[in-house]
This record gives C-alpha cells, structure tokens and sequence, in this order.
C-alpha cells in the first residue's frame, strides 16, 4: 500500500522514503535498490569525482525505470559534473551543506527536481528563496556530516514545515525505522530521508568491518568530531563537523585536533590505517539510531519493511485518537 504525500506525488514515487546520498557509500546499486523498492534512491555525488560518478550513473540506469536522484556537496561540487549528471536525466538533484543558489538554475532548467538539505533556519530561507521545490530538514542527531550547532530532528522539522509553507519538507537525522517515519509525516513532514539504515545494506559500498561496526553498535556510540576529517585531509568547512563512531584514534586524538594537524607521523600512521580500512581509525558515519539496525538487508526488501511499519505506526496513532 502506498502513503501519498505532497512529496510522493511530486516523485512520482511510492512511498515518502529517500535514502540519503552518502558520498562514496551510496552508489548506482543502492539507488536502484531503493527505487525499485518504492522509494527514492539517491546517488551520493559528494564532490563530485567524474569517473566515480559515471560508474554510478550508468548502474542506477541500468537496474531501474524508477525515479532516481543524485545529491551533491555545495561547497565543493564542479558545476561540470553537475552538467554531465544532469545528461542522464534524474528526476531529482539534491544540493547540501551551501547556499544551492549558484547551481539552483542549472538543475530545475534541465528538468528535474532542485531538493535542498538545511541545517538552519537561515539555510531554510536561502535555498527557498533559490527556488528549492523540497527541502531537507536535517537535525543533529544525523550521522556523517551535520551543522556543530544543530538542533534536534525532532525540534528542527516542524520549524522548517512552518518556514517552507507549501513545499514538502523531508525529516533526516535519527530516523531509522517506521516509527520515526510515522513521527516525521505527525510533525508536518511530507517524507523522510535515512542514511545509516540504508548504509546497512547489502547494495551500500562498504566493507564488511563497516557493516559488523554498524550492527554492533548504538547510539551512545556516536560522537561530533573533525578529527577523522583532519587525519583525512577532507577538506570540509569548519562549519559541517561530523557524527561517527567511537573509534581509538579518536580516543586519542579527542581535544587535540590543532596537534593532529601538526603531527606528520600520526597523520602517516593513519593514512597506513585507512589503507587497510581499519574501523579503529576511519571513520565510520552513524547517526543516533543507529541502535535499530540489527542486520544488513536488501535495500529494496527494507523500503517496503519501513513502509509497512510506517503504516502500522500510523494506525496505532489513528487508533488511540478514536
């Protein structure tokens, strides 16, 4: 059974669940999967690497006739690749972490949908103003990168709703299971986008330790840091830290991100680590429910599992009013 939204019906899809575009973990295969399921799959461009995203390009066209998207990074996108993502046609780009304004023409002139992930209120009024047809709410309970002073999901979606009058607003952050979808349409919400969940998936391109990390892990696990993008070399803006696991390097590192920089051997030593994708130092991106994912599933197979508990959900709700 499907849940029309204003967002679903602007897709064209199923059900108002997105997975989020998960730089170098959200591929072609997971946005197909997702897609297919019912939902809206999303690449993860990041920044925008050409021959990455032209692999993943020709995956997602291939193993699905479902709208599809790609998100990129504001900040860092080339508008080049923008340009040759866009060739290919997909029904929605979502932009993040920057002001979508540069770029907001050349996405809505080529057809598909200008989406705009905020963390604030003044990132709200930016990316409306840029002529974003759905926003992305995200709170700081999200994992992988989110705003050092973010508000809660559960504080944050129905502002932003408020702010974006009629245009669908989609929760993200902390949601991981029907019940959260449920709670993000009770706050206004025309969707919901999850990373962590579907990062635990069978098409999400990570390994095997990232994925038993996940499973093993909860949401007291997690900690806001840059550490792990300084030891990366990740370039990102000061603004945009980001919520991983615990790991040892961040145990000892934590409070020491200016003697990081400066430490040549440590950085070599971890540069040695992420070569052999040791979780006791790469960063492994979760968010705060990460304590519901208890297995690696089938992304298409997991679409139709939260839709059906995001109904459920939604009954009870409308049981317990009656």
């Amino acid at each position: 059974m499907a849940i029309p939204t204003a967002f679903t019906e602007l897709l064209r899809v199923r059900h108002p669940i997105v997975s989020a575009p998960m730089g170098g973990e959200a591929g072609g295969a997971l946005a197909a999967a997702v897609s297919e399921g019912g939902g809206l799959g999303l690449i993860g461009g990041g920044r925008g690497d050409r021959d990455w995203v032209e692999r993943e390009l020709r995956l997602v066209t291939e193993n699905t006739t479902a709208p599809w998207g790609i998100g990129f990074l504001s900040w860092a996108i080339d508008r080049a690749v923008l340009e040759h993502a866009l060739a290919w046609q997909p029904a929605a780009v979502l932009l993040s972490f920057g002001d979508p304004t540069p770029l907001a023409a050349t996405v809505r002139d080529a057809g598909a949908i200008l989406i705009a992930q905020v963390t604030d209120v003044t990132e709200a009024q930016v990316a409306l103003d840029a002529g974003a047809e759905v926003l992305v709410a995200q709170g700081s309970d999200a994992g992988g990168h989110c705003a050092a002073a973010g508000i809660g999901t559960l504080s944050f979606v129905p502002t932003v709703v408020d702010l974006a009058g009629s245009v669908p607003v989609l929760a993200a952050g902390g949601i991981a299971d029907g019940r959260a979808i449920a709670a993000a349409l009770a706050l206004g919400a025309a969707g919901a986008m999850l990373g962590t969940r579907f990062e635990a998936t069978h098409e999400a391109l990570v390994t095997g330790p990232v994925s038993k990390a996940l499973v093993d892990a909860r949401g007291a696990d997690t900690e806001v840091n840059w550490t792990l993008d300084i030891a990366r070399g990740a370039p990102w803006p000061e603004k945009y830290p980001a919520r991983t696991l615990r790991n040892a390097f961040l145990d000892r590192w934590r409070g020491r991100d200016d003697e990081l920089r400066a430490d040549e051997a440590a950085l070599r030593e971890y540069r040695a680590a992420a070569a052999r994708d040791d979780v006791a130092a790469v960063p492994v991106w979760a968010g705060q429910a990460v304590d519901r994912v208890a297995s690696i599933a089938s992304a298409t197979e997991l679409v139709g599992e939260l839709a059906a508990d995001t109904e459920a959900a939604l009954r009870r709700i409308s049981l317990r009013g009656n």
